[in-house]
């Protein structure tokens, strides 16, 4: 008798976080540094497929990372990340980031996807939980982030 798979709901694993821009986060033109906003982004997906999967995660492919408008000192960065898709060991995450002003008005600035997979102590990959799909919105991310997952499968047979 096999094994009864563990699922969980997207709002299970959801995370949001939030930073401050200051001087060292910015570059010449006073503008949000690219390389810090990954580095941001890289550590919500992290914590989004850790609360998901119970075990360690590690990064394996951006998918997506779309720049759609700067910020600047004196923003709050506001983040939110939530799962997609899930296959047997990997994670799809969205990550959407806003410019959030003093008077609380947002602007989204960066809309990521990266693929995330549960690992053991060997840093081999494990099955992690299905993924539970409620509503319209989320049957629409999980065929999108499917075809993706499709996509980066094709692109990796073709040496990409």
């Amino acid at each position: 008798m096999s094994e009864v798979r563990e699922m969980k709901r997207v709002e299970d694993s959801e995370t949001e976080q939030s930073h401050l821009l200051f001087p060292r986060s910015l570059n010449a033109n006073g503008r949000l540094f690219g390389g810090q906003l990954l580095e941001w982004i890289d550590e919500i997906a992290g914590l989004v497929a850790k609360r998901h999967a119970q075990c360690n995660v590690v990064t394996v492919a951006i998918d997506n990372m779309h720049f759609k408008a700067g910020a600047v000192q004196g923003d709050t960065i506001y983040q939110r990340g939530h799962l997609t898709y899930v296959g047997r060991s990997s994670m799809e995450v969205r990550i959407d980031s806003y410019a959030e002003k003093i008077d609380g008005t947002r602007k989204l600035i960066n809309q990521a996807y990266f693929v995330m997979v549960g690992t053991d102590e060997n840093q081999k990959p494990v099955e992690v939980p299905g993924l539970i799909v409620e509503g319209v919105t989320q049957q629409i991310e999980w065929e999108a982030g499917k075809r993706r997952q499709e996509l980066r499968k094709q692109r990796e047979r073709e040496g990409f």
